[in-house]
């Protein structure tokens, strides 16, 4: 690859930061994971950021992620041992969210639900957390 082509692909990269709102507390992190289609809702997501949580809303970036099609999942781990916990019937015990603030019901959003375009400039996407467990 010519230089002149691997400094039109490192360009192309742009950063993208979270807002994470609803946090209830501002005890552990809060964890975002940016997926592309093949990934959503694994634990293999390839851009992941992870933050001391803020009351209220909790600002992550992701610095370098190339264009395309995404999906965020969020959550807030309070405990800190950097896993999602969940009670009976698997249901998230700590805070979680996707990204357009996809719906659940009764199962995790669709891809579809959560998918946002990511360009060549710098965006800004917003997600709520939701707390169903303890």
């Amino acid at each position: 690859m010519s230089l002149l082509v691997a400094a039109l692909v490192i360009a192309a990269n742009a950063p993208l930061t979270v807002d994470v709102g609803g946090v209830r507390n501002a005890r552990g992190h809060v964890r975002i994971d940016v997926c592309p289609q093949a990934k959503f809702l694994d634990d293999g997501c390839p851009w992941h950021a992870s933050v001391p949580a803020r009351t209220g809303t909790t600002s992550l970036t992701i610095d370098d992620l190339p264009p395309g099609d995404y999906a965020i999942q969020a959550f807030h781990d309070e405990n800190g041992n950097d896993e999602m916990d969940r009670g009976l019937f698997g249901i998230p015990k700590e805070g979680f969210g996707f990204s357009r603030d996809a719906r659940i019901v009764f199962s995790p959003p669709k891809w579809k639900d959560a998918v946002f375009s990511h360009g060549a400039a710098a965006q800004k996407q917003v997600l709520h957390l939701r707390y169903w467990g303890h």
